[in-house]
């Protein structure tokens, strides 16, 4: 298998989950703690050796890409204050990937916002990060993906174990163990019912797969609203040629759901030893008057 350069990052979707603060401000540009969601995601995947980011958007999300470029104005501003701690921050911002777009005209599901990167990605495995969902621990995320990719030459989707009770929103894998932590994919079920479930291992935001999906996609057949779905494309994929799943080690952080948000406000924050004992304090003060 070729190495992994290229990721794909959807981001095209309108965020309802998070209104009314998405109204106007993409959710992939709401701050958690001092970065907005999606340069924690561009780090990560910088962080597993990915040199090529492919952001899927629409018309009214061009400020993500505009974060990831230089802005002369206030680097301006920030080199005649000599704040030269900050005028570097927002440099490296502009300078740490190789960014890349396309449009998604249509939201018709995560299987179709993939295939709008088709040209770009070309004939390579890649790697798809979902924008919202964030990874953090010892190895990055999607690195723990490529590893297993590289090693077995076969796609690989990244899994966690939810409760019961929580199985009915995420696709369901059904596998074997063959490695700690490692499994073959034997079929996968999108949001089952709760007592149908063939597992608790459901698959979260991150994939590295070949370019023979693209041609599974365009074989879906559309579901509810038009809407291509990549679980169907990757069912498939997975029946004819295999497919590999990893349990994934580290903290994740759902960004659209609300509760999940702020704790990753609260965990960022706290990592910063100079904010951190104040918001503890401010954090027991409000914790006396619940």
């Amino acid at each position: 298998m070729k190495n992994i350069r290229k990721v794909v990052i959807p981001v095209a979707g309108w965020g309802t989950r998070s209104l009314p603060a998405s109204k106007n401000i993409p959710k992939e540009m709401l701050p958690i703690y001092n970065k907005p969601v999606i340069q924690y995601v561009v780090e990560e995947a910088i962080h597993s050796g990915i040199e090529d980011v492919i952001f899927v958007t629409n018309r009214d999300k061009s400020v993500i890409e505009d974060h990831f470029d230089y802005n002369l104005q206030l680097e301006g501003v920030l080199e005649r204050a000599g704040k030269l701690d900050k005028l570097k921050m927002v440099r490296d911002v502009a300078e740490m990937v190789n960014i890349m777009s396309v449009r998604q005209k249509k939201q018709l599901g995560l299987g179709h916002a993939v295939l709008c990167a088709k040209e770009l990605v070309r004939d390579e495995p890649f790697a798809i990060m979902v924008g919202d969902d964030l990874m953090f621990g010892g190895v990055p995320g999607i690195k723990q993906l490529i590893d297993v990719a590289m090693a077995e030459k076969m796609p690989v989707i990244g899994v966690m174990e939810v409760p019961q009770e929580k199985v009915n929103r995420y696709g369901i894998i059904a596998g074997e163990e063959v490695s700690p932590g490692v499994y073959r994919v034997n079929d996968m079920v999108e949001k089952p019912e709760r007592d149908k479930a063939p597992s608790r291992m459901a698959i979260v935001g991150r994939y590295v797969l070949t370019p023979d999906i693209f041609d599974y996609l365009q074989k879906v057949t559309p579901g509810h609203g038009g809407e291509i779905q990549l679980t169907d494309a990757m069912q498939a994929l997975a029946r004819d040629k295999g497919m590999m799943a990893v349990k994934m080690a580290g903290i994740r952080f759902d960004a659209g759901d609300w509760a999940e948000y702020l704790t990753a406000n609260i965990y960022f924050a706290l990592q910063d030893e100079e904010l951190r004992y104040e918001l503890i304090g401010y954090l027991k003060n409000i914790l006396q008057f619940q």
